[in-house]
């Protein structure tokens, strides 16, 4: 009979949690549930229970399970429980998804394409894990499910973490379970407890009622009905240990002791007092019932592992289909095995203490002898072993005490996870390998020295530059023979410690890839050494003494060099990065330069099928575009390839770049809905610099706005996530605080900040331009007097003086400068550039107008009245009194009528405004188009004659027009012209 329990026994509390907080995540306040028990203490019992929660609410359910196998193969669990949902619902189509499916498709290979890059970090991925989930519980939450998280390789378990800390305001239920023992998965349990970020559930002992109860509910019994002696000897050896309770039941039934039948359950025989230890010999007496074929054939599963492939198990067993699915049937009824839901074709241990015992009972030698027929069935039915074969034959090679085989099977699936960015697995995978190796006798054959160099590779990629370090010591013959190995191993080790600017460490790499290269070699073979030390140039760790410009210029040779050869010889990443090296230094002479480099960089990623290279370049150029043209098309082009080819790291670049690019024209809601959402993603995907970036641009957006208090909450951000140790800093100086200043009428306040944006530049050097140094800065030290033609000469004479931000200022100052000089037409000129570079600016636009119309007054040229007129309608409407109320004080000051805000000035044209008139004004000039006369304007308008006309005269005077005929054609001139702009107003 079956002994199993029907019900689930003693966790009535731990059932009722997981009915909680399935519900909790159907109302998108997700979270994860770690259930910690021993082997057989009921976790997947209590988890199943959860799993018919979930189907009986309709929630969608993922389901996968880890295993001693799974150690090898990066993300087994996770891409078992997405399998689980795609087979009935197929991968998720979501626009949503777009930017992840070439992440997702290390996963779900229905979304890989032939054109996508390496792996994207393990980060990207758990985010791209994290919006499938999201956009699978969308309408109904879901329950994902992961079982014996403790046998779970590194990367899954980086996963977790990662979707354990971002789960709350999510649709998702995850429900792990994984033994108490020390070892990674329990301490990211007990850590993320900590932080509260998830819940643990400890399975405890049943008690002496539940073991009662549980008992009972095996044999269909009522409680009382139970045997006393049954019941003592289940408490007494059981521990509380529901497996251990089932499998006493059953080897007392199968003994013939304990009987159950209509007449109630009847105690026949002595229990006797041994307990089969760890199950072995009961596990071992229900498997030989199955005769010797069929334990024949659970012998091979279990060495195989808890879950085994049918087929695999009949080509090694050579069984026909009847017969073996005769035996599997048998094991199945007798509850040792059955089918694995999560795959057609296999079947898994009932429990992990099962396959346990039957190895146990093995012989050492019985079970080589079954892992040698296993390795060479796999090796010859898989051929080149894809996916967890390549990790199962590396674990039999041993078992059959083949280590050489082993290694090589370990150094090759080490080499497959680092291709596929699982550079946690790849380190232990090779360092297995490589141990192996070092324990056996070197054939001369360079095996060791292969895996040394994808070891390195790893640990590079993993940025654990120490233990690579390390070594790089041993990189010396006999272990690594071939010379040309070593120096690419150094080179590697170089460039590694450029990109974490380890400097010093790239130095010493580099010196001693020189030494092994020797004076004798050639360009070709120095060619990758020569890139990594002309970027070591560029930081300042030349040798030769020299100061920053000659170090740049060296540099550059260097790289030009550098592309030539790499391009002979066939290097196009190499030449990539030099092209890039070229672009940043020619920065510092000329953007058309730099945008050349660019684009042969782009040609050369195009020519050798390089996607992230040809987003790099497509990226720099797009936001060079922006800078130089205030065009945009660049970086959403950049944006759009980005997303096509999972770049996600680049795509939140070019998303930021735009964000400012908002800010700037004045495009505020925009700003911050982007750079606020980039900033969620990019604070859980941990890219500093961009999420710096997004704080900044937050922070401006408040400062354009003239929110002081907002500008300061985003800084104060800023600075806890270091932003004072980026490059970003002269922006919080020139964009943030000093725009803010501006809008506060305190031009001092904002000279000082701007002085210190020079101030840190000058400490360190860069090509950023819109700090305020070559624009903005030179207008307010004109308008100050500190600033004259010679120092206008030496801004203008800079890159930075290109970019279309800075020449809205520059062509201000150049207008105050000739102002000042008497040549007032020419001033006035300059003025009129200074609007059409500021169109797409409207608010710097306006806020030039204000502070040139200031110099303007003073020094007698221009029309400063009407660009106060301009300037302050345009505050006014912007909801800035302070400036707008400067504009009114300065129109006082030059003896204009400040303007009236009646009810109706925001339908007066920008045209009418600029010459003054009031809303009255306005209101009856449109009666004037409609060639009413004076009586009837002022019964309209409920006012004498005598003031209609003195508005009509006041009108005539301010449009300049010679009479009442000339003024009605004029203001229906203004007004089509208006009406045409914007018929929404006049409809």
């Amino acid at each position: 009979m079956q002994v199993v329990s029907p019900v689930v026994v003693g966790r009535d509390t731990e059932v009722r949690l997981l009915e909680e907080r399935l519900a909790g995540a159907r109302k998108l306040h997700g979270g994860t549930v770690f259930i910690l028990g021993e082997a057989g203490i009921g976790k997947s019992r209590l988890i199943g229970e959860s799993v018919s929660q979930a189907f009986l609410a309709g929630v969608p359910v993922l389901r996968g399970r880890a295993s001693p196998t799974s150690a090898l193969m990066p993300f087994r669990p996770i891409t078992e429980a997405l399998f689980s949902l795609f087979r009935t619902e197929g991968p998720q189509h979501d626009e949503r998804l777009a930017p992840y499916r070439p992440a997702l498709a290390r996963l779900v290979p229905e979304w890989r394409t032939s054109a996508q890059p390496g792996g994207e970090s393990l980060v990207v991925l758990a985010e791209a894990v994290l919006r499938l989930l999201s956009v699978t519980g969308r309408e109904r939450g879901c329950l994902v499910v992961l079982e014996d998280l403790h046998d779970a390789d590194a990367e899954t378990l980086a996963v977790v973490e990662y979707l354990v800390d971002n789960l709350v305001g999510q649709p998702v239920l995850l429900v792990a379970s994984l033994r108490p023992d020390a070892g990674p998965a329990a301490d990211l349990a007990r850590t993320t407890a900590q932080r509260r970020a998830a819940t643990i559930v400890e399975l405890a002992p049943l008690g002496p009622e539940q073991i009662r109860q549980l008992a009972a509910s095996c044999l269909r019994l009522d409680p009382a009905d139970l045997p006393e002696p049954v019941v003592e000897r289940l408490l007494r050896d059981s521990d509380g240990n529901p497996l251990v309770v089932e499998e006493l039941l059953r080897s007392a039934l199968d003994a013939n002791v304990l009987t159950c039948d209509a007449n109630g359950c009847r105690l026949i025989g002595e229990l006797g007092d041994e307990v089969p230890s760890s199950l072995v010999r009961n596990v071992g007496q229900r498997a030989d019932r199955l005769g010797t074929e069929g334990r024949g054939l659970l012998n091979i599963a279990a060495v195989l592992g808890r879950r085994f492939s049918v087929s695999v198990v009949q080509e090694i067993s050579g069984l026909d289909d009847r017969t073996l699915l005769s035996h599997l049937g048998a094991a199945a009824d007798a509850q040792l095995i059955g089918p694995d839901g999560a795959a057609p074709d296999w079947y898994s241990f009932r429990h992990a203490l099962t396959a346990e015992a039957l190895l146990a009972s093995l012989l050492p030698a019985e079970a080589a002898s079954i892992a040698r027929r296993a390795v060479h069935v796999l090796t010859a039915s898989r051929p080149g072993l894809p996916g967890e074969w390549c990790q199962l034959v590396a674990r039999l090679s041993l078992t059959a005490g083949d280590g050489r085989g082993g290694a090589a099977h370990f150094a090759e699936a080490g080499r497959r996870a680092l291709a596929d960015g699982a550079t946690a697995s790849a380190i232990r995978l090779l360092n297995q390998a490589n141990e192996l190796l070092a324990a056996t006798s070197d054939d001369g054959t360079g095996t060791r020295a292969e895996v040394l160099e994808s070891l390195m590779y790893a640990l590079a990629e993993a940025g654990q530059l120490d233990r690579a370090f390390e070594l790089a010591g041993t990189l010396a013959p006999p272990e690594v023979p071939d010379r040309r190995q070593r120096v690419a191993l150094h080179t590697r080790l170089a460039w590694g410690a450029v990109l974490a600017g380890r400097w010093s460490d790239a130095a010493g790499q580099v010196t001693a890839a020189r030494s092994l290269l020797g004076p004798e070699a050639g360009p070709a073979e120095t060619v990758s050494v020569d890139v990594v030390e002309a970027y070591l140039l560029v930081e300042g760790q030349g040798t030769d003494g020299d100061g920053g410009p000659q170090r740049a210029a060296r540099a550059g040779r260097i790289a030009l060099h550098a592309v030539r050869v790499a391009e002979q010889v066939g290097a196009p990443v190499v030449a990539a990065q030099a092209w890039q090296l070229l672009a940043m230094l020619a920065r510092h002479r000329s953007f058309d330069e730099a945008e050349a480099y660019l684009n042969r960089m782009l040609a050369l990623a195009e020519t050798h099928a390089l996607p992230i290279w040809r987003v790099h370049a497509t990226l720099r150029l797009g936001v060079n575009r922006a800078m130089r043209t205030g065009e945009t098309d660049g970086l959403r082009q950049a944006l759009r390839e980005a997303r096509s080819i999972g770049a996600i790291a680049l795509a939140y670049t070019a998303e930021s770049s735009l964000a400012l690019e908002a800010v700037l024209r004045a495009e505020y809601a925009t700003a911050d809905e982007i750079s606020a959402r980039c900033a969620e993603v990019t604070a859980r995907l941990r890219y500093l610099d961009d999420h710096q970036y997004n704080l900044l641009t937050r922070a401006m957006a408040a400062a354009h706005q003239a929110d002081r208090a907002g500008m300061d909450r985003q800084l104060a951000e800023f600075r806890a996530w270091g932003g004072e140790q980026s490059l970003h800093m002269p922006l919080l100086f020139g964009l943030c605080r000093a725009f803010c200043a501006l809008l506060e009428e305190n031009p001092e306040l904002a000279r000082s900040e701007l002085a210190e944006a020079r101030s840190w530049e000058d400490r360190h050097p860069s090509v950023y331009y819109l700090s305020g140094r070559y624009g903005l800065s030179l207008l307010l030290d004109v308008l100050g007097g500190v600033a004259g033609r010679a120092q206008f000469d030496a801004v203008t004479a800079s890159p930075g003086a290109e970019l279309r931000w800075n020449r809205q200022f520059l062509l201000l100052a150049e207008a105050v400068l000739l102002g000042r000089e008497g040549r007032a037409a020419q001033a006035v000129a300059a003025v009129e550039r200074a609007q059409e570079v500021a169109e797409c600016y409207p608010r710097t636009r306006h806020l030039g107008l204000r502070l040139v119309a200031e110099a303007a007054l003073a020094d007698g040229w221009g029309d400063p009245i009407g660009w106060l007129r301009a300037a302050e309608e345009y505050f006014h409407l912007a909801n800035l009194p302070i400036v707008a109320g400067a504009c009114r004080a300065l129109l006082r000051r030059g003896g204009a009528r400040t303007p009236q805000r009646r009810s109706g000035r925001h339908r007066i044209p920008a045209a009418l405004i600029s010459k003054g008139l009031t809303v009255r004004e306005f209101e009856v000039l449109l009666m004037l188009t409609d060639r009413h006369g004076n009586k009837d304007i002022a019964q309209r308008l409920f006012i004498s004659p005598r003031t209609v006309e003195k508005h009509v005269a006041s009108l005539v005077a301010k449009t300049g027009c010679d009479d009442r005929a000339g003024l009605r054609e004029y203001a229906a001139d203004v007004l089509r012209a208006s009406r045409s702009a914007d018929p929404g107003e006049w409809d």
